[in-house]
């Protein structure tokens, strides 16, 4: 077992399954990949309820919606109008290539699903990793700030690693498995809520504080 596994047993036994990415389907998962961009998911939550409300929660609704419209409803995520144009890229590309069937595009290997994904507009690493995680079910890693945060503190990688030097590590050292995946980045988003802060971290009672190598950063002992 590597070191970096034993750390997700650790936190599994802590904080228990996260249940993460909680949604009514894997498009909605999409689309709250999307919206969650330079945001809180408090926010996208409130975007989404709008979206359902008027019944375009679908990939045939909101390819017929005027991009003006989608703004509106989904302005509680903020840049509101940049990101209405990011879902309408998306869904005229999923329209164009798969006749609006995600289902049809998630078949397509992961390699190549994810360099899809990257070529469409509003789409970066961080949210193609996302799609195809949480809603197409592909086991690969997603980084974050929190990851690289958790994973420099501890000693696992050097602060300066690279996104994708980050996703390399993880892949090579935590087995293929989309569950395993999946539950392992939820579980480092709580702890990065919880205890591995970006300021003011909060070590008492932190599972990984035995491995914590951080040294330049102010420990806080209070929550």
């Amino acid at each position: 077992m590597t070191r970096l596994l034993g750390t997700y047993y650790i936190l599994l036994k802590r904080f228990g399954e996260q249940n993460w990415w909680p949604a009514d389907s894997e498009f909605e998962v999409v689309i709250g990949a999307i919206l969650t961009q330079s945001t809180s998911w408090k926010n996208v939550e409130k975007a989404i309820r709008n979206l359902k409300k008027k019944d375009v929660l679908n990939p045939e609704a909101l390819y017929k919606i005027d991009v003006k419209n989608l703004s509106g409803l989904i302005r509680p995520a903020g840049y509101h109008n940049a990101k209405a144009r990011k879902l309408k890229e998306f869904i005229n590309y999923l329209h164009k290539n798969y006749e609006g069937n995600l289902s049809l595009m998630f078949q397509v290997p992961a390699e190549n699903l994810r360099n899809e994904l990257l070529s469409i507009w509003g789409i970066g690493p961080e949210t193609a990793d996302s799609i195809m995680l949480y809603a197409a079910g592909k086991p690969v890693f997603v980084v974050d700030a929190y990851t690289k945060r958790i994973f420099s503190r501890h000693g696992f990688v050097d602060g300066d690693i690279d996104y994708y030097g980050l996703k390399d590590f993880s892949e090579k050292n935590l087995p293929k498995d989309a569950r395993v995946l999946n539950e392992f980045h939820a579980l480092l988003v709580r702890l990065g809520k919880e205890h591995c802060r970006k300021t003011k971290p909060v070590c008492i009672g932190c599972p990984l504080e035995k491995q914590c190598k951080n040294k330049k950063t102010k420990i806080s002992r209070k929550k």
